[in-house]
Parts: structure tokens; sequence; C-alpha cells
């Protein structure tokens, strides 16, 4: 079996000093792919960092997260992701994570809608998928795309936690998936209205790691080996073999990502 965690902050400093042992857990729960969403600017090295040392595991994006879309520095932040990813010499899988946040700083919504813009046009330049963040912003997102979209633009909203008229909405895009986390395993969650009527084929796991921990884990660290515990809370959901649920989601990440099979 293969699993993909399609997001995890596995390079912040949350997992210093036993990054080597949270991987190996991976392995055991045959969490086989690692896809890393950097942040801002800081968050760079540590992102490459990891894609270099494990180069068959980590899979980097470069993004700029709205939360630090912030006055007189975004600019500047996007400066230098776009630095990286035309000179740094290697791979990413997508643009990300990117999108609106609207809990903690409601003034900053036009910045982000031109950082989010900026940062479509590099996906479509460069023919990645967008990774999108949205809390408290689904209209923000919908404006967005509404106007961005075309047969070009792929990507995933991350860590699903709408209802199922926003879900409609996302997969009227087109070309659009949404990522399944530890959200889904929660009594409140609302997912379990949700998850039976989201096409098996639009669907990938994440665990955005260390934060939003599944139960049985719930307020502790989260990490990528979680990525079983989701999905057989998908397995449940649907009603369908675990072995099912990896192949299927497997399949979608490599689809949406242009990950090799290994």
């Amino acid at each position: 079996m293969h699993l993909i965690d399609t997001h995890t902050h596995l390079y912040q400093p949350a997992f210093d000093g036993e990054r080597e042992a949270a991987i190996q857990r991976c392995m055991e729960a045959d969490v086989k792919s690692l896809l890393l969403p950097n942040i801002d600017k800081a968050s760079i090295g540590r992102v490459h960092d990891m894609m270099d040392k494990w180069p068959e595991l980590c899979f980097g994006m470069m993004g700029l997260h709205p939360c630090h879309v912030k006055p007189g520095e975004w600019r500047d932040e996007l400066q230098a992701i776009e630095q990286a990813l035309h000179t740094s010499g290697r791979r990413y899988v997508a643009i990300g994570e990117i999108g609106f946040d609207l809990h903690w700083d409601k003034t900053t919504l036009d910045i982000q809608h031109e950082a989010f813009r900026e940062q479509v046009k590099w996906a479509k330049s460069l023919n990645l998928p967008i990774v999108i963040h949205v809390r408290e912003a689904f209209e923000a997102l919908f404006e967005a795309l509404d106007a961005l979209n075309d047969d070009q633009l792929t990507g995933v909203v991350h860590c699903f936690t709408g209802d199922l008229n926003q879900a409609g909405r996302i997969l009227d895009y087109g070309n659009f998936y949404q990522g399944i986390g530890g959200v889904a395993t929660y009594k409140n969650g609302g997912l379990d209205a949700v998850l039976p009527h989201v096409p098996h084929n639009r669907v990938v796991l994440e665990t955005d790691s260390p934060y939003l921990a599944p139960v049985p884990h719930r307020g502790k660290r989260n990490e990528s080996a979680y990525t079983r515990v989701v999905a057989q809370r998908v397995a449940d959901l649907w009603e369908m073999p675990l072995h099912e649920v990896a192949e299927i989601t497997t399949q979608n990440a490599r689809g949406l990502f242009n990950l090799t099979s290994k």
C-alpha cells in the first residue's frame, strides 16, 4: 500500500531533533510520499533541506501563505519565492500554499487578492497546480477563481472544511480537488455529510502536520504517519476497504502533482 500526504509541514521546528524518527513512522504506516508546501521566505531553506536529504520521499512547493501577506513585506516575500522557483535548480510539484485567510486579519484582503493573482500567474506559466489555503474566506476564494479559472488551472483546496454547497462550487471549476485531513475524524467536523457525495476521483489525503491531528491524537502534534488514520476515516465514509482508498487517492495525487510511481 502506498499513501501520499499531500500537505505536511514536516520541515517546521516542531520536528527538529526527531524528523528522522517521524519519517520512519511514515514508512511503517505506508506513507511513502510527502508534499511540502512552503509558507514564506524563511521556510524556503527548510523545504529545500528536506527535498535534498530525502529526494525519493519529499516533494516541495513554493508559495506565500495568506497569513504572511503583510503590508510593506509581501512583495519582497513573493520576489524571494519566485527567485527560488526559477533559480534553485529543484523541481517543484505545485505553487503553494496560497489563498485567503480572514480569521486573523480582514484588513489584508485586497493584498491577499493581489498575491493570489500573481501566484496563479506563476502556476499557469510553469504548468503547476495551486494548493489553496482558505479559512473563513470561501467567498473571496470563489471571487478569485471565477475570474482566474480556465482549462489550464488545476489545484486542490487543502484541508477542506466547507459544506456540501462549497464542495460543489469547487468541483464546478473542473480541475480542482479537495484535500481531506484530520478534520474528517472530528465529531462536529461536518465532513461526514460531505465526503460521501464527493466524487472519489476528486479527493486527496493530507495531514497539515503539525496542525489538526486526527482523532485519537487530536490536541497533540500531528504528523504525516497519521495520513493512514485519515485514509481509514475516508474508507469508513465511502464504505470501502482501506487499500482501495489508498489506491484511489494515491492515483489522484500522482495525477494532480505529476508524481512518478514509486
